[in-house]
């Protein structure tokens, strides 16, 4: 049961749910920024470039070839999809993982910023025990 319980006290603290909420944060953050990409930063690109559209740019390795049938309909030859490298929908796939990366990194420095700015604020007073120290030093004194 030590796994169990282990588990239970992993899942219930905060950690776990951070976690949680980022995962689906960053989901969202994903989808935004990918229409984002896609329906903005793409055809101003494809603009500059003479309206070249990046997702349908591609390298055809195999023609497609429809069936054959003969005359009652049989099918003589099975029918072949492309078979092409998708190069323009990975240039933009990178562009969309440039930013997101770019997002999250600008997020995360401005949390580490203010982390750093609140414990700059706060400078920690003494201790409980410190001061309890000291009061039996002073009375020690007297």
């Amino acid at each position: 049961m030590g796994f169990f319980k282990e588990f239970k006290e992993f899942a219930v603290t905060g950690n776990l749910i951070d976690v949680a909420a980022a995962f689906v944060m960053g989901g969202a953050v994903a989808k935004v920024i990918s229409a984002f990409i896609d329906g903005m930063v793409m055809p101003l690109i494809g603009l500059v470039t003479g309206g070249t559209d990046f997702n349908k740019k591609k390298i055809v390795l195999t023609q497609a070839v429809d069936a054959v049938k003969d005359s009652s309909g049989k099918v003589v030859s099975e029918a072949v999809s492309e078979n092409a490298v998708l190069w323009g929908t990975f240039i933009s796939q990178c562009i969309q993982f440039i930013a997101v990366a770019l997002v999250v990194f600008v997020a995360l420095k401005a949390i580490n910023n203010m982390k750093k700015a609140k414990a700059a604020e706060a400078p920690a007073g003494p201790s409980s025990t410190d001061v309890l120290l000291g009061e039996i030093r002073d009375a020690l004194k007297k």
